[in-house]
């Protein structure tokens, strides 16, 4: 595995000699810059790659419209002021890595393409003409190369299509002429002011019935943000159902025989409930998002603050846990073989620079391949050729409210929110949810799957809850 050096010899040897000093205010406007330019770096890398990767097009400026813009503050006011270079990979075709200035005494932020498994950012002060081997330093100058594939047994790729007068496809155009409504309304600010839909998919059965903005379709793939976390839910299914997890046993948190964080499980992780502190609503991980910071620093040695299985707080940090529990199982079985057995061949679940998968926020998929997902819970964790890959019981289990419960007008289970208090929407409705607008809501007593994508503004939210509910009922015209 490559490894990356950081120069810090050089950086050492170029900083003044004469001792300096500086206010919070200070440091704190610098750090904005490098994480700033850390999310450009990041985004342009990911939505050009992953797009190369399906065999889609992403174009700089498309990025800046719609990932770039609206982001959270105050980021937002430094991004678009930022240069970048879009540098390819040395004796090849795509994008090899992305480079985003920031100080003129520091390296650029640097995004690296890793040979279709999307990209990562590396940590600020990366010093972009060096990489160490493990045969040693090479100089990369102007250009990156691209990692190596995780493995070559994860390539497989069919396509199957509604054939011409086919049943579904007849069924997916009457369920399209009583879907107009809602599905056009998506793209309109009626479902929430400001906001911006990029895709809307419908799946009902074998019929589907989709619907994109100017410059998405079918194989442009989106960061899905906190979905992940219901895709990290689902990857420690499959590892429950191999025999090699256990939801109720320790997820292996702390650092001695007697640290009470060693009675934190899986399933408190799941359910935001480890009684862990986090610096912020929501647990922020700038640092590990867009700083160049890893899962291993960032997400498992937080103090504990509650007994386990007390307290909701939602917490990127306790998805990071949960999937570092499973990781000999990841080893052997990594997200892209799941991806891969469900059909989901344009998305991919990008990792830290050290290899981590980032499953709290960072996977790049489609409306298409999130279907799919949630086709899988409609089906009760069983494939199409009858190979149960999740337990039974295992979709009553993430969308059971077992943990204690968020205040507002969703409920949480294990990964998955909860639409059982929506007026209008089954009891045993559930959804992946995710930041900008990021939905897959699933609805087991009606066997439909809803999809909405979109680029929504900060501040701006989607009403999930009023879509689902007049798709459904347009649904039974």
């Amino acid at each position: 595995m490559i490894r990356h050096a950081f120069a810090a010899a050089a950086l050492l040897a170029a900083a003044p000699l004469a001792a300096q000093s500086t206010t919070q205010e200070q440091l704190d406007t610098r750090y904005d810059r490098a994480l700033a330019a850390g999310y450009k770096a990041l985004f342009l890398c990911s939505a050009i790659a992953n797009a190369e990767r399906n065999g889609a097009t992403r174009t700089p400026e498309s990025v800046e419209q719609w990932e770039l813009t609206g982001i959270q503050a105050p980021l937002d006011e430094i991004v678009h002021n930022l240069e970048y270079r879009l540098l390819p990979i040395p004796d090849g075709e795509g994008l090899g890595a992305v480079e985003v200035d920031w100080e003129i005494d520091m390296p650029p932020r640097v995004a690296v393409a890793e040979n279709g498994r999307g990209c990562s950012i590396q940590p600020i002060g990366f010093e972009p003409s060096r990489l160490d081997t493990d045969s040693g330093t090479v100089e990369v100058s102007g250009s990156y190369r691209s990692y190596p594939p995780t493995s070559d047994k994860f390539v497989e790729r069919s396509v199957q299509t509604a054939r011409p007068g086919s049943s579904s496809e007849t069924a997916s155009l009457m369920i399209a002429r009583n879907l107009a409504d809602p599905l056009n309304n998506a793209f309109t600010e009626h479902f929430g002011e400001g906001t911006r839909t990029t895709s809307v998919l419908v799946k009902r059965g074998d019929a589907l019935v989709e619907q994109y903005a100017e410059g998405f379709d079918p194989q442009t793939p989106q960061r899905t943000w906190s979905v992940a976390k219901s895709i990290a839910a689902t990857l420690v299914g499959t590892a429950v159902q191999r025999g090699e997890a256990d939801v109720t046993k320790s997820a292996g948190l702390g650092l001695f025989f007697n640290d009470r964080r060693k009675q934190i499980t899986i399933d408190n992780l799941l359910r935001m409930a480890s009684g862990r502190y986090s610096d912020t609503p929501g647990n922020r991980t700038d640092p590990l998002y867009f700083g160049g910071a890893t899962v291993e620093e960032t997400a498992l040695h937080w103090p504990l603050l509650h007994r386990p299985g007390t307290v909701y707080r939602y917490a990127n940090n306790d998805t990071l846990a949960a999937v570092k529990a499973i990781g000999a199982s990841l080893k052997d079985h990594p997200p892209a073989e799941l991806f891969v057995r469900l059909g989901m061949h344009d998305t991919v679940a990008e990792t830290d620079w050290r290899g981590d998968y980032i499953l709290s926020s960072q996977v790049w998929s489609t409306a298409r391949d999130l279907a799919k997902l949630g086709q899988l819970y409609l089906d009760d964790g069983v494939l199409s050729d009858g190979t149960r890959i999740l337990p039974e019981g295992w979709v009553d289990y993430v969308s059971a409210p077992s943990g204690p419960q968020p205040d507002g007008p969703f409920g949480y289970g294990a990964g998955f929110w909860l639409l059982n208090n929506s007026d209008g929407v089954p009891a045993d409705t559930f959804a992946a949810m995710g930041n900008r607008g990021q939905y897959i809501v699933i609805v087991p007593s009606l066997n439909v799957v809803i999809v909405r994508r979109g680029e929504d503004p900060t501040g701006s939210r989607f009403d999930i809850a009023a879509f689902t509910r007049d798709v459904l009922e347009s649904l039974e015209k």
